[in-house]
C-alpha cells in the first residue's frame, strides 16, 4: 500500500487532483472509488481500473513516483494499458538497465517498427524517437536479424555557423552526428560501441555519404529528417536494400534549413502514407519523456504557433 499510495500518500492526492469528480476512501488494504458527478460513476471505474494497472506494475517490480503516475494516468485517459506498454522490454543495456517504453507513444513506435520495413517517427524534442530507434537498431544486431547498423543525418547547423572545422571528414562530421553516439553510448557504453564501430558493425556517417549505395542486411536510421530536401530523401528511401529495415525521425517544427527549401519529411507523408510496408507513427507532448518543463515548452510553443496570423507562419508543416 504504501508503494501504491506513495508517502504521506502522495500518489492518492495526484489521484485525487486529476479525477476531481471521484472520491477516494483507504482502509487498511481496502481502496473504495466512488462516483460524485454527473459522469462520476465512468470516472470511478476508470479510477478502479488505474489502481488495478498500478498493483500489477508494483507486482512485476517497478517503483511508482510523480512523474510515472502522470504517464499512467494520461494512458488510461487514451484507453491504453499501462502494464503492457510499461513492462514490455525492447532491450537489456550493458549495464543491465532494461530499455522499455515510457508512453503509449512509445510503444505504438516500437511496434511499428517490428511490423513495417520503413517507419517514420516524427514528433517533438524529448519523445525519444532516436533514442528507441538505436535500442532496436541494437536488438536486431544482438539478435543476428541484421549484419550492420547504419547511423545519418544530413549535416545542417541548427541556426549558427560553425565556420571551417579541423580534422579529417570524419573529424569535421562528428558534431552533427553526436547525438547518435550518445545513444549507442548509453546502450553499449563506450568500449562496446567502439569495437562494434572499428568492425564495421556500426557505421555512423552523414547523410551525403548514402548516394549511389545499396544497403543490405541492414538497419539504417535517418535522424533529424526535418533538414533533408525532398530529393535528399527520396535518395536515402531508395538505399534500402533486401533484408533491411529503415527508421526516419524527425521533428518537423525545427527545420533548419533555408526558408525558401521545401523540408523532405514534410513532403514524404503527403507521398508515402498510403503505401504498404511504411508506417508513419506520430508523437505528441504528452510522449515527451524529458524533464517536466520540456513538456510545457512544447505545449507553450504549439499554442503560440496556432495564434500566429497565417501571414507570419512557417511555410508549410505537415
Amino acid at each position: 500500500m504504501a508503494g501504491l499510495l506513495g508517502q504521506r500518500d502522495e500518489l492518492l492526492r495526484l489521484v485525487e487532483g486529476a479525477f476531481p469528480d471521484v472520491r477516494i476512501a483507504v482502509r487498511g488494504n481496502e481502496v473504495t472509488v466512488e462516483g460524485t458527478g454527473p459522469d462520476g460513476g465512468a470516472s470511478a471505474e476508470r479510477v478502479a481500473s488505474l489502481f488495478h494497472e498500478l498493483i500489477i506494475l508494483l507486482e512485476s517490480g517497478q517503483g511508482l513516483d510523480a512523474v510515472q503516475l502522470h504517464r499512467t494516468i494520461d494512458m488510461m485517459r487514451d484507453d491504453v494499458r499501462p502494464s503492457e506498454v510499461l513492462t514490455s522490454e525492447l532491450l537489456r543495456s550493458s549495464r543491465g538497465r532494461a530499455v522499455r517504453p515510457k508512453t503509449g507513444g512509445q510503444k505504438a513506435y516500437a511496434d511499428a517498427i517490428s511490423r513495417n520495413i520503413v517507419t517514420f517517427g516524427i514528433g517533438p524534442a524529448g519523445t525519444g524517437k532516436s533514442y528507441l530507434a538505436v535500442a532496436l537498431a541494437v536488438q536486431a544486431l544482438q539478435a543476428r536479424q541484421v549484419s550492420r547498423i547504419i547511423l545519418t543525418r544530413p549535416a545542417v547547423e541548427a541556426g549558427e555557423r560553425l565556420g571551417f572545422l579541423p580534422g579529417d571528414m570524419l573529424a569535421k562530421v562528428d558534431p552533427y552526428l553526436r547525438p547518435l553516439y550518445d545513444a549507442l553510448h548509453d546502450l553499449l557504453e563506450a568500449e562496446g560501441a567502439q569495437r562494434l564501430i572499428d568492425k564495421g558493425a556500426v557505421e555512423v556517417a552523414p547523410l551525403a555519404f548514402m548516394r549511389g549505395r545499396t544497403l543490405n542486411n541492414s538497419f539504417i536510421i535517418l535522424d533529424e529528417a526535418q533538414n533533408t530536401s525532398p530529393e535528399q530523401m527520396k535518395m536515402f528511401l531508395t538505399r534500402l536494400g533486401f533484408n533491411s529495415r529503415m527508421v526516419v525521425t524527425g521533428d518537423i517544427t525545427q527545420v533548419d534549413l533555408p526558408r525558401e527549401q521545401d523540408s523532405g519529411l514534410v513532403v514524404v507523408s503527403d507521398i508515402l502514407e498510403s503505401v504498404e510496408g511504411i508506417d508513419f507513427v506520430r508523437f505528441g507532448e504528452e510522449d515527451v519523456v524529458r524533464h517536466k518543463l520540456v513538456r510545457r515548452i512544447v505545449a507553450a510553443y504549439s499554442e503560440h504557433q496556432q495564434r500566429m496570423a497565417p501571414e507570419l507562419r512557417p511555410r508549410k508543416r505537415a
